[in-house]
């Protein structure tokens, strides 16, 4: 490793621990509304993690919300039909869309620019209508109510508490799946980034790459999906709609494609001021609109690129 993946590798481990005392917050808390935001926040935290994938090749993706669907319903098919094992589930909503994302990608991958952005979000669509075409086994317009929480060693996680430490666990794995992912195909995933056509040139099987990140981008999304599902008790159609998809976007973007901390910051932040602004009724939606427009204009490279080079100024680059 050279010095700067090296450095690299810390900044992105970093990301990883700064989740680890979200677990502790069933002991140290018992608010449910503290409990709330906390499955929320990591939620989100999980959904802007496999958009940050997407982006380390300059692919601005919409599909997150279709994968999350795909892994929530897989795990109210399982947990309704007996299988409540934790970690069956888990597996299970990280697998299947990996498996689903393998013939889509198939379609997506060789286009480029617009046409991904179009492609990726009327995917979304399309999974909407399937969901409804299904009702025998997507339960339809009325989804799949009364999901049984999962269960691990004779524990069943139904106390808010529990399902807190559930979504909080899926988070934590999917960090460690996206650090893993994109520490081991960084060289690759940069020089797409930086140049797709000279990557190609230089022998970079592109597309290949582009595949490997496709699939755990729908993995993680996938686990962020059974965490919404866990939550709820219930997979409905509603839970994954397209408009989704842009806050998800918003969160990478706001925090920072540079780095694994960058949607974890930009979710966090945004989800716990978009909580903030509720209160004040009509005017939360403008001032969440203002929020984003002011983090844009101040952080264009995300927050946390603008805290790297703050922090870079001040230790002279060391």
């Amino acid at each position: 490793m050279t010095p700067k993946r090296i450095k690299d590798f810390r900044l992105d481990s970093l990301g990883v621990i700064v989740l680890l005392p979200l677990l502790l917050i069933p002991v140290v808390s018992t608010s449910n509304l503290v409990f709330s935001l906390t499955n929320q926040i990591a939620i989100g935290i999980t959904a802007a993690m496999a958009v940050y994938i997407m982006l380390r090749m300059n692919l601005l993706s919409f599909t997150v919300p279709s994968f999350m669907a795909v892994g929530g319903y897989t795990a109210a098919l399982l947990s309704t039909n007996g299988v409540t094992n934790l970690v069956v589930l888990l597996v299970a909503s990280f697998v299947v869309p990996m498996l689903v994302a393998i013939p889509i990608g198939v379609l997506v991958l060789r286009l480029r620019g617009v046409y991904f952005i179009f492609f990726t979000f009327i995917l979304n669509e399309v999974l909407q209508v399937a969901i409804f075409e299904t009702p025998t086994l997507t339960g339809g317009s009325n989804g799949i109510a009364g999901v049984p929480n999962a269960s691990l060693f004779g524990v069943n996680f139904a106390t808010p508490a529990l399902i807190v430490t559930v979504t909080v666990v899926a988070t934590v794995l999917a960090a460690i799946a996206t650090l893993a992912v994109t520490q081991r195909f960084r060289p690759e995933f940069s020089a797409i980034e930086e140049n797709e056509t000279l990557s190609a040139s230089l022998g970079v099987a592109v597309w290949k790459y582009r595949s490997i990140g496709f699939m755990a981008s729908a993995g993680v999304a996938g686990l962020a999906g059974f965490a919404l599902v866990h939550q709820l008790s219930t997979a409905h159609p509603s839970s994954f709609g397209s408009m989704s998809a842009i806050n998800y976007v918003a969160y990478a973007f706001v925090g920072g494609k540079g780095t694994l901390l960058g949607p974890i910051v930009g979710a966090a932040l945004l989800i716990y001021m978009s909580n903030v602004f509720s209160s004040q009724g009509e005017f939360a939606a403008a001032l969440f609109g203002i929020l984003l427009i002011a983090a844009v204009m101040i952080a264009p490279g995300g927050i946390v690129g603008l805290l790297r080079r703050a922090l870079a100024r001040v230790t002279g680059g060391r």
